[in-house]
């Protein structure tokens, strides 16, 4: 009997293992492990066997191979996705995204390894890793509306909704960007009191550190009020929609849990389970948002090709 690799269970497989590689690099980061494995790469030190075992090298080589497993999953599923629902309008896009964007994030990580980098740089790492796994994602979300798991082709998205669709997604990508800068800059107790930074002597940011942490804050308190109006818009005007309905109360739940995962890692001194938990929180959430778009995209092209039949039959 022929085997036939199932999308399903690849697509979530390898969505798993994307956010597995998310947090692993967060993990690194945390435990001050980026130089686990020395100065080379791909192999720890130069070598494959090891004669000096530490905790930061079994943390960066973990990392490594999952990364590793990641981009051979990654590739799989891109192949035969394109292969077997190449016809589905965004298949194709998705599936080069999730490659390039995965061969991105490698590079930059090897690079940070053999040369060392800014945190702005470290910190667009982290940016280029969230986008490959919002690419796998989506492209496993597009796998079960093929397998008539729901339906979400024909969602009427208004244009209030759309905005909010497009720039949150957007916003929530800088805020990321903000919050990997804050960890990379090694500034995450420069306030050690939420939400203000009571710890400065004039009462405002004094330090880089303490301005970046304070950025970071602002900048995810407005993310917090929009996402609170976009939910509310939901409830007022989508309710009979259950994907956009439930979706936006999802993107809200995250946001409330990642506000609070926030300000319990700075108040328990970047305890590990609530940093690695507000890491795993974005992940969702920044995901839940690139599907949102991709329904605005969507509903943008069926329009257009329904105003272009209509003046078809008018001209017939």
């Amino acid at each position: 009997m022929k085997f036939k690799l199932q999308l399903k269970p690849l697509g979530v497989a390898t969505s798993i293992v994307l956010l597995l590689v998310l947090l692993g690099g967060a993990l690194v980061t945390t435990t001050g492990s980026a130089r686990g494995c020395g100065a080379s790469w791909p192999l720890c030190n130069g070598s494959i066997w090891q004669t000096v075992i530490t905790k930061e090298l079994i943390i960066e080589a973990a990392h490594r191979f999952v990364s590793s497993l990641a981009g051979i999953l990654v590739l799989i599923l891109a192949v035969l996705s394109w292969r077997r629902i190449g016809h589905v309008r965004e298949t194709k896009l998705l599936s080069i995204l999730s490659v390039v964007f995965l061969i991105a994030q490698a590079l930059l990580g090897a690079a940070a390894v053999v040369w060392g980098q800014s945190p702005a740089i470290k910190a667009l790492h982290f940016g280029i890793s969230l986008i490959s796994f919002a690419s796998v994602l989506l492209l496993t979300l597009l796998i079960f509306e093929v397998d008539k798991k729901y339906d979400a082709k024909a969602l009427i998205v208004d244009k209030v909704m759309s905005f909010h669709a497009v720039g949150l997604t957007i916003y929530t990508y800088l805020v990321v960007y903000t919050g990997a800068f804050v960890r990379h800059k090694g500034a995450g107790l420069a306030c050690s009191d939420v939400p203000f930074c009571t710890n400065s002597s004039i009462g405002l940011p004094a330090t880089v550190q303490q301005w970046a942490q304070m950025g970071h804050r602002t900048a995810a308190g407005i993310l917090f009020i929009w996402i609170a109006l976009a939910a509310w818009h939901a409830i007022k005007h989508h309710k009979h929609e259950k994907v956009l309905y439930y979706g936006w109360m999802i993107t809200f739940v995250l946001v409330c849990l990642q506000a609070v995962t926030g300000a319990l890692s700075v108040l328990t001194k970047l305890n590990m389970f609530f940093t690695m938990a507000h890491g795993f929180i974005i992940a969702c959430l920044f995901g839940v948002l690139t599907y949102f778009l991709l329904l605005v995209t969507r509903n943008k092209v069926n329009r257009r090709e329904q105003m272009q039949n209509n003046d078809v039959n008018a001209i017939l």
